[in-house]
């Protein structure tokens, strides 16, 4: 990274300091490593005035946590209100699949949030071509991921064993001691995933789906207007998409099924 950084930019400075950063104790190193990128920003634009500056910082909620959230994208924010001095304009994207952060960040009111859905089964063809044989018929490939492309990956990766991928889900998500605790709640999300959004679903199980990535809750309307791309069905029992509540993808579904059997 190092060598081929100072050859394409030639500032070293920004180099060093990146590097400084992932040299130090892990924990330390990702906040610094993830608020550099702020920095950077500001030190680029200072030094070069001309082009244009794209930084890109994946998984940086991640790395940083929950509670830093909404501060990291108050920075970006001021970055925004405030350009490096010679840059008229500064656009900040953010991107996470956490669902707790958008929470954190909404309620601060410091960003236009959108959601946006697994991708378009237009889309998800395209990249389902790509995919060299064999393979299942590209019905079954939507049937199984819902449009997901992670989803897709993992099913290439274990030689579409379905079996195996959602055996992976069952032990990456600990979903069997989610299933001791609630398995009869359990069995009514996983027959209809709106049923979640009662007044009488305790609340612990809605943010342990949450918070291990399982299910979107408290959808938007399906105007596109709302999301980015194009938004998913109002309901697809098939999918496992409810109006308000949706699996990430029906092998999650399948996953807690697994786990229940």
């Amino acid at each position: 990274m190092r060598r081929d950084f100072v050859v394409c930019t030639d500032v070293k400075e920004l180099v060093e300091k990146f590097a400084e950063a992932a040299s130090e104790a892990i924990g330390v190193a990702q906040l610094k490593l993830a608020t550099l990128a702020i920095d950077a920003v500001k030190w680029l634009v200072s030094k070069w005035r001309r082009g244009r500056v794209a930084v890109l910082v994946d998984d940086a909620f991640q790395a940083i946590g929950l509670e830093k959230a909404a501060m990291y994208v108050k920075a970006l924010l001021s970055l925004v209100e405030y350009p490096p001095e010679g840059y008229e304009r500064v656009v900040a994207i953010v991107a996470t699949s956490e669902g707790f952060s958008g929470w954190e960040i909404g309620r601060h009111l410091w960003a236009n949030i959108m959601p946006m859905w697994n991708m378009s089964k237009r889309g998800f063809e395209e990249l389902y071509e790509k995919i060299p044989a064999p393979k299942p018929d590209f019905e079954e490939a939507w049937r199984l991921t819902g449009g997901n492309p992670r989803m897709l990956s993992q099913l290439y990766e274990a030689e579409w064993d379905v079996e195996r991928v959602v055996e992976g889900l069952i032990k990456a998500k600990g979903l069997r001691d989610m299933v001791k605790k609630w398995r009869d709640c359990l069995e009514k999300v996983v027959e209809d995933p709106d049923n979640l959004f009662q007044e009488d679903f305790p609340k612990e199980l809605k943010d342990e789906l949450i918070a291990r990535n399982l299910i979107v809750y408290d959808m938007y309307p399906r105007e596109a207007k709302f999301w980015i791309d194009e938004p998913p069905p109002e309901r697809d029992a098939e999918l496992g998409i409810g109006r308000d509540v949706a699996w990430q993808s029906p092998l999650c579904r399948e996953a807690v099924k697994g786990a229940m059997e």
